[in-house]
Order: structure tokens, then C-alpha cells, then sequence
């Protein structure tokens, strides 16, 4: 006899069964022995194996029994290009000043159309290798047709945004039209990428108005940006007092510190992410926490740049004031990895010894960053962040047959303080599997080297920029 209780089976695209799940729902519930079916981009259904088996007849069916799930992780900050393809060959010993204005900037500006592409390519791959599904750009991409095009072809999902300042500080030029051909050059970036609905061709690639921020941005600019990025529901992105070079020109030029100036010129709200924000005062902690802004933390590019993150970092502080904070891995020739598992490490470890503080940055509290917060800021709370039934099916499996993986008794702690993503074996992103056993399934690894490696090689040539290193090379 037929039993007409049964529910009849729907089909799905892919079923990863018996694994374990950090779900970041709202309950934050690991989820032992899980199913996690995928239907096109979106999770159809969570839960035990047991209770989900019955529910789907999927297409495909991967085994998940030595793996923890989690959901794809979101770099807040990160240089696509110039940095990748020149990876490690700026010098770790300059200072702050010396290092983004005499090194890193001609190597943004040097680049050609083909060779941003690659950089971008070479970023997105470390990214999903390591975890990353979505991405802010530092605002600095100079060819954004290209860089969007290679970045879609990769599978990743990312925000971008072209080279953007406009402060004259020659006097010769005319501020009024150097403001006006930067505003208009943004808005033709943001354009060149919207559908009629707002968003790119399938909304995992876009252009937002991102600045390069510290003092390059004039009021105006800074008006235009905001105004822009509320009317399509993205972001404004700008670096912001690393250093005390920031403050210090505000003061002497505005009268007002940075964040208070951004709040004074309505220029900051939940549409603002700062980057850095390391050399602020408690007024600035208050008017970041009130307007809803949003604070994109990189120590592992503060630690190298020594920017004063433990003696003068204010993130506990921001924290409890509400402040969203997410986590960046920067440049490659900042932090030199874009692996963002090894920055939540470092944020649930630096101000635990600053301020001997144990209970500082809790492992649990520093994965919301690597998932909520960082949904959040992107504006895709609602799609990204969590693994839950109608969410955007962007998941990465850890393999957990690993030495740093075993024993596993706290698979949070694990995460944070144990692995990095080198234990990254599989990647979904929109429900397409872009990492499989630890390879990239959208791009050819080894060509890619080999055209990084001579992109790089050109671009240096192009700046006649001094090779430093130290020790002989022969």
C-alpha cells in the first residue's frame, strides 16, 4: 500500500549531506550531522540529514562527513589590483607616507587594462581559496570594464570602484573642474555596470562610488559619492585615518577631525564604510556608532604598517558603542595575504594583550565579523551571511582531516584560532561550486601564474621603481 502521507520529494540541484554546520542564524546554531540542499543560487533546505534526506531528490550528492560547513566569508577591504601582481615587492621598512605615495600609487597608475584583469583574477582566486565569496574593493581600479569582466568570469562576488579624488592641491588647477570631471567619471563607472533593476547583470559584480579617501576628497566629492550610492542601495568605501597624517590635516585645514567633519557635511550614515579608522578620538567613536557608520578593521596591514593599532586603536570601543565592524586583508603589498581567516585570528588576539583584556574580541565575535558584519555592510544582510533556507548559497567546506584540525571539541574556536584557509576545500557561490578539492574550477591556475608573474614584471618596469631587497639575488 502507497503511503499518501509522505511528502513527494523536491528536486534539487545539490545536496551536501552529513557534514557539520555553523549556521550563523539567529539562534547561532551547529548544526551536527547536516544536509544543506541547493536550488539555482539559494539554500532550499537546512537541517539533519536524517529529517532532509527524505524531502529532495537532488542532482548531485556530496558527501560532507569530514567537513564543517560555514558561510562564505566577506573581505571588507582588499586591493585587486596593482598589489596582487606585485606582490612582496614594495619594502616592509618604509613609512606610511613613503609607502602608499612613492610605492603603491604609481603601481595602481601603471597598470594597463589586460594587467588590472589579471590582478583582479589572481585576487579573486586567493580569495575563494581561502574562503572569501564576497568582497569591497579599496577604490582604486582604474580599467572597470576589464576588471568586471574578469572578476565575473571567476565566480566571485564583489563590489568595485574606479580610482576616485579630487582634491587639487596644485594650485595651478581649477578645483571646481577637477571636482566636476571626478564626479563625472564616477557616475559613468557606477552606470557602466547597472541593469534597469539597480545591480549588475546577475548583482554579483558591481560598481559603487568608491573613494580613495584620507584628504584626497573634497566636500563635494564626498556629497556626491553618498548621494549616489544611497540612490542604488550601495556603498561608499575610503580609507580614514590609518595614521595621524589624517587628523592632523583636518584640524589644521577644516578645524574639525575627519569623522566629525564627514557628520558636519552629511557625509556619513549606515551608506559609509571607513577603512582603518585607527588614530581616532571618543567623539569620533560616538558619531561613527550614531550615524549607523560602518568601520572595515585590517590588522594584518596595520600590524606590518605600523600604524599604532594597539596603543591607539579605539575597536572595543567602537564595538560597544554598536559600531559594525567587518574585517579586510588590504593590499598585497600591506598585508601580503588575502587569506581573511588569518585576520580574524588577529583580531580576536590583539587587544586581548593591549588592554589585557581576555574577554576582548571573543572567537565567536570576531566570525560575526567574517559573516554578519560584513553582509551587513555589503547591504546584503538579507542574502549573505548565514546558512539559512532562502539565502544566497554561498558555503565553503573545511576539511577538517587536518592536523590543525584535530582534536575538534569547539569547531568556533577551531575556525578562529586553529585553521586558516589553507584547510579551505570547496566553494559554492549563487550555488555554483568554484572550488573544488582545493582547485579553482573557473580558472586556469597555472596560466594564471604565468601571466601575473609577467603582468607584474611589466608593471614595475613601467614605474622604474628600485628593486630593495637586501640580500643578493643570484
Amino acid at each position: 500500500m502507497t503511503d499518501t502521507t509522505a511528502p513527494t520529494p523536491t528536486p534539487v540541484d545539490t545536496l551536501i549531506r552529513n557534514c557539520m554546520v555553523v549556521t550563523m542564524n539567529a539562534e547561532r546554531q551547529i548544526i551536527t550531522d547536516a544536509a544543506i540542499a541547493i536550488t539555482g543560487d539559494r539554500i532550499s533546505h537546512v537541517g539533519k540529514t536524517s529529517d532532509i534526506l527524505p524531502l529532495v531528490t537532488p542532482r548531485e550528492v556530496v558527501d560532507g562527513s569530514r567537513f564543517v560547513m560555514t558561510p562564505g566569508f566577506v573581505n571588507g577591504h582588499i586591493h585587486i589590483t596593482g598589489e596582487p601582481i606585485t606582490r612582496g615587492f614594495v619594502p616592509d621598512d618604509t613609512g606610511w607616507h613613503e609607502n602608499v605615495w612613492q610605492w603603491l600609487v604609481p603601481l595602481y597608475q601603471a597598470q594597463e587594462p589586460e594587467e588590472e584583469a589579471t590582478s583582479a583574477t589572481l585576487a579573486a582566486l586567493e580569495m575563494m581559496r581561502t574562503g572569501t565569496t564576497s568582497f569591497l574593493e579599496g577604490g582604486t581600479v582604474r580599467h572597470i570594464g576589464p576588471v568586471a569582466e574578469a572578476l565575473h568570469a571567476s565566480g566571485i562576488r564583489g563590489r568595485i570602484g574606479k580610482w576616485t579624488e579630487d582634491r587639487a592641491f596644485d594650485p595651478s588647477e581649477s578645483q571646481t573642474a577637477k571636482t566636476d570631471a571626478a564626479i563625472r567619471a564616477m557616475e559613468e563607472a557606477v552606470a557602466s555596470l547597472t541593469g534597469s533593476d539597480g545591480t549588475g547583470s546577475d548583482g554579483r559584480i558591481d560598481v559603487w562610488p568608491l573613494l580613495v579617501g584620507h584628504v584626497t576628497a573634497t566636500d563635494e566629492m564626498w556629497q556626491a559619492a553618498v548621494a549616489l550610492a544611497k540612490s542604488k542601495g550601495g556603498r561608499v568605501a575610503a580609507h580614514m585615518s590609518p595614521v595621524e597624517a589624517d587628523p592632523e590635516w583636518y584640524l589644521a585645514n577644516v578645524g574639525r577631525r575627519p569623522i566629525m567633519h564627514l557628520a558636519e557635511i552629511g557625509a556619513l550614515g549606515p551608506e559609509v564604510c571607513l577603512t582603518h579608522a585607527v588614530h581616532l578620538d571618543d567623539a569620533e567613536v560616538a558619531a561613527l556608532a550614531s550615524f549607523g557608520a560602518n568601520v572595515a578593521h585590517c590588522p594584518m596591514s596595520g600590524l606590518k604598517g605600523a600604524y599604532g593599532l594597539t596603543p591607539a586603536g579605539k575597536f572595543p570601543e567602537l564595538q560597544a558603542a554598536g559600531v559594525n565592524l567587518i574585517l579586510g586583508t588590504d593590499g598585497n603589498n600591506n598585508s601580503n595575504s588575502s587569506d581573511l581567516m588569518r585576520a580574524s585570528y588577529l583580531v580576536a588576539a590583539l587587544f586581548k594583550d593591549a588592554r589585557r583584556d581576555t574577554a576582548a574580541f571573543p572567537a565567536h565575535e570576531a566570525l560575526t565579523m567574517l559573516t554578519l558584519n560584513g553582509a551587513k555592510a555589503l547591504n546584503m544582510a538579507d542574502s549573505i551571511g548565514s546558512i539559512e533556507v532562502g539565502k544566497k548559497a554561498d558555503l565553503v567546506l573545511h576539511d577538517t582531516q587536518r592536523p590543525e584540525w584535530q582534536p575538534l571539541f569547539n569547531v568556533v574556536n577551531q575556525l578562529i584560532w586553529s585553521a586558516d584557509g589553507r584547510g579551505v576545500h570547496s566553494v559554492w557561490i549563487d550555488g555554483k561550486r568554484v572550488i573544488d578539492n582545493h582547485r579553482s574550477t573557473t580558472i586556469d591556475e597555472e596560466k594564471l601564474y604565468a601571466e601575473a608573474t609577467r603582468a607584474g614584471k611589466a608593471v614595475i618596469a613601467r614605474t622604474g621603481l628600485p628593486d630593495k631587497q637586501v640580500w643578493p639575488v643570484v
